[in-house]
């Protein structure tokens, strides 16, 4: 037992210095009798709670937070089905490559294996999508475990950590000279790597003998923030990009070197493609998409990452930012670093860009009804302004989206990741709009997307933050139905994907907020405006066609 005359501090205490340490200013929760010494803690340190109706909606905010500030992000939950229901949250930000702590509650290791109120293993379901899982032991480590666990959050490329922490060890007080409380800046190194020096040269002699150079910028460029690096890269050596990803709003729609609706043609005729943060994933169809003829260039945080799924001719490992800016100082003063050969490159994307918008053109400006879903995401495309963070949450709808909404500003555009979650939308909003008070938040959800964690609506209401929701409304999981059809025929195409028709616009307005139903497509762009004039949260409910299938969902590999 400490002497009383000692000062003593206790586990949840601890917790709070760490997390003060670190940076975070504040935790997303949803209370729990396991965890509450935190809170008390939290109060103490000036780090605000916010509290949440589902813990998967708290994780996402958390993940959201992170990509939002470049700080990771903090979920606080308790045990046994607290935990549980943060794992999608989790599973979402580890796939994506988000930096954030989910610590969850435990029964007291007194009861070890007694059977104690929601115990479960939930270190060992949490290591497979973490980088890092373990128990708090003992009261006296708890400062230094958290601090341990963010600082496994950003070995190689970023991902979330997990901590359990026993009641009794939450709850008990230590003498304060035995615990180890981590000082703030002193226990992670930087983690930013310039990469090989030799591959950072080889790669500025490739682009600057490239005749019809391309390259993608992933999520990572703004992991790092190497938006400006990327931009010098792009404008110096006269290169095209295409972005994905948080990469998209790197370079503004309009600028000379943007392109985003000729990547196959490009991938398919190009000598030379640099593949900056992002994988060969399924959004790469695995590598499969890039011409065999072509010098595969890929640059990544993570080692692991480098050359999975398709052979390359070069890798380099480090951070977007500081490789980007090593090359174009190497290909520098080089006969003009071959940009002005490039002119007619860039020419020839730029047609098949207006071909392509041409062919799509009759469907966005379409008055048709019920709306068609390419109407409604170009009348958010011209909704949004350079301050307007995008959320997209859904499937098909955001499918659509994803190849008409442009972000006019880096770092303005929000998506689950490779993941595919959905449900992110509101806890995204949460997270976005108390992290940038100072920006406009839209989010497109689908019906099925919005109604996995809608309720957090009433959070967005309590907390007052305002932001315009749009809600693509066809009664259905359209995505799904496309591929039963393709599948099953369509006698067969509405099993378990059919859903009611939700007046979300009343929805928003029972919980406190803005709601306006729309079904005319000259009825959007009014609505939109009405909602961002509201300063309430708000969902505008657009009925959109559900016979109407996005190019993205067709293609889809599942369905073939």
């Amino acid at each position: 037992m400490p002497d009383d005359t000692q000062d003593v501090i206790s586990g949840g205490h601890l917790v709070a210095k760490a997390l003060k340490a670190e940076g975070v200013d504040r935790i997303y929760t949803l209370c729990g009798g396991h965890i509450i010494d935190i809170y008390d803690g939290c109060v103490d340190e000036g780090i605000e709670v916010v509290d949440v109706r589902h813990e998967q909606v708290a994780a996402h905010a958390a993940d959201g937070y992170a990509r939002i500030t470049g700080k990771p992000g903090c979920a606080v939950v308790t045990a046994g089905p607290g935990t549980t229901d943060a794992v999608t949250g989790v599973a979402n930000a580890f796939r994506a490559e988000s930096p954030m702590l989910l610590i969850g509650g435990q029964g007291a290791l007194t009861q070890h294996k007694m059977g104690s109120l929601q115990d479960l293993p939930h270190v060992d379901m949490m290591n497979p999508v973490t980088k890092f899982a373990a128990t708090v032991p003992d009261t006296a480590r708890a400062a230094d475990m958290v601090s341990m666990a963010f600082r496994e959050c950003y070995h190689g490329a970023p991902g979330p950590s997990f901590l359990e922490i026993p009641r009794d060890v939450l709850d008990a007080k230590v003498p304060a000279d035995r615990a180890r409380v981590p000082k703030a800046g002193a226990y992670r190194a930087s983690t930013r790597s310039p990469g090989d020096p030799e591959a950072v040269e080889r790669l500025a002699d490739l682009l600057v003998h490239a005749e019809r150079p391309a390259v993608l910028l992933g999520s990572q460029v703004w992991t790092t923030r190497a938006t400006e690096a990327a931009v010098e890269l792009v404008r110096t050596l006269n290169v095209p990009a295409y972005m994905n990803g948080a990469g998209r709003g790197t370079l503004p729609p309009g600028d000379p070197h943007h392109f985003q609706l000729s990547r196959r043609y490009a991938f398919s005729g190009a000598d030379v493609i640099v593949i900056v943060g992002t994988p060969f994933d399924f959004r790469m169809g695995y590598g499969k998409r890039l011409s065999p003829a072509a010098t595969v260039v890929q640059i990544d945080l993570d080692y692991r990452t480098v050359g999975k799924n398709r052979d390359i001719d070069l890798g380099i490992v480090g951070d977007a930012g500081l490789v980007l800016k090593a090359v174009t100082e190497a290909a520098s003063g080089r006969v003009n670093g071959g940009a002005s050969q490039r002119k007619e490159w860039l020419d020839e994307l730029r047609a098949a860009e207006r071909t392509a918008l041409e062919k799509r053109l009759p469907q966005l400006r379409s008055d048709a009804s019920p709306i068609h879903p390419y109407r409604l995401v170009s009348e958010i495309n011209d909704f949004l302004t350079e301050d307007s963070i995008y959320i997209g949450d859904g499937g098909d709808i955001v499918t659509f989206s994803g190849q008409v909404v442009q972000p006019k500003s880096p770092g303005h555009w929000m998506d689950p990741g490779p993941l595919g979650t959905l449900g992110v939308g509101v806890p995204f909003v949460l997270a976005a709009k108390q992290a940038r008070p100072d920006k406009e938040v839209v989010a497109l959800f689908g019906d099925g997307a919005f109604s996995l964690t809608g309720w957090d609506f009433e959070t967005l209401v309590r907390y007052d933050l305002p932001f315009v929701g749009i809600v693509g409304n066809n009664s259905s999981m359209n995505q799904i139905r496309y591929g039963q059809a393709a599948k099953y025929g369509k006698d067969r195409e509405r099993v378990g994907n059919t859903l009611g028709d939700v007046r979300y616009d009343e929805f928003a307005r029972m919980l406190g907020g803005y709601g306006e139903e729309v079904r005319d497509p000259a009825g959007i762009a009014p609505a939109l405006r009405r909602a961002r004039e509201s300063g309430k949260p708000s969902l505008i409910n657009v009925w959109v066609d559900p016979d109407a299938y996005a190019p993205g969902t067709m293609n889809q590999t599942m369905y073939k």
